[in-house]
């Protein structure tokens, strides 16, 4: 019998999501009592048992509805004919809840606007990654407060990092010809949100030149760009609020699709 917090550990450890649904009251007759538990994972396939029949097939859809809205919920079943054509008579409440990833911030380029960024993306539960083409600027001793630094070419970084669904990219290195760089393996990515920092002409000419060789109009749309919520910032404090603004706006979005 699998372990279900094991396949939690499991699931979080290779990027997936899920849903654990757990019973919280039962009365009168019901498959299973409080504290059984069965876990929906992306896939449809599951983990543990709440009796099967409709009741659990109930349950396993509302599992997905949780984990496409990212929120918790309580959900009460009547176990009549009337309800979930089960005959049973009882009364059973469930708490699901979503087993999500912890969200993911590559911040490419070490300057003025990351030191405060990779700052304030730690408070807002970010796991962070700075990554610059110069050690100087990507030193543990720069960043001592991110889950990781990577100092290396940004186009073998690709290789050596995981961009998944739930990584947001941002784009802020010391020059135009690094951005265009990475913003075009970037969008070769699942990334749930890319920035890119630069002014309204400068990343019309990048989309331009990455539009002449062959990238969809799609996908260009997708850039935030320029990057951040407009507040009026002029300091590199300031930017790097706007920017964990977008993020914000952008993380929340997600979870209400």
């Amino acid at each position: 019998m699998v372990d279900i917090y094991q396949e939690i550990a499991r699931i979080k450890a290779e990027g997936e999501e899920a849903a654990l649904a757990t019973v919280i009251s039962s009365a009168g007759s019901t498959p299973r009592g409080e504290g059984a538990k069965i876990l929906v994972k992306e896939d449809g396939s599951i983990a543990g048992s709440l009796g099967g029949g409709e009741l659990e097939a109930r349950v396993c859809q509302k599992a997905r509805e949780v984990m496409k809205i990212g929120r918790p919920k309580r959900v009460h079943f009547s176990l009549t004919g009337e309800e979930v054509g089960m005959i049973c008579g009882g009364e059973i409440e469930v708490f699901i809840e979503p087993i999500l990833l912890q969200p993911s911030l590559y911040i490419f380029g070490g300057g003025h606007i990351a030191l405060p960024l990779a700052k304030i993306a730690k408070l807002l539960n970010f796991k962070v990654t700075l990554i610059d083409d110069r050690d100087e600027f990507a030193s543990v001793e720069r960043f001592s407060g991110v889950d990781e630094v990577i100092a290396g070419e940004f186009k073998e970084v690709f290789s050596r990092v995981k961009i998944d669904k739930s990584s947001y990219l941002v784009i802020v290195t010391r020059g135009h010809q690094y951005d265009e760089l990475v913003l075009e393996l970037a969008l070769k990515t699942p990334a749930r949100y890319i920035g890119m920092m630069g002014s309204r002409t400068k990343n019309e000419t990048i989309f331009s030149h990455l539009s002449s060789k062959g990238m969809p109009p799609g996908l260009l749309q997708k850039v935030h760009a320029p990057i951040g919520l407009e507040i009026g910032a002029q300091t590199p404090e300031e930017i790097a609020v706007s920017i964990a603004a977008e993020l914000i706006k952008a993380r929340c979005s997600s979870l209400q699709a």
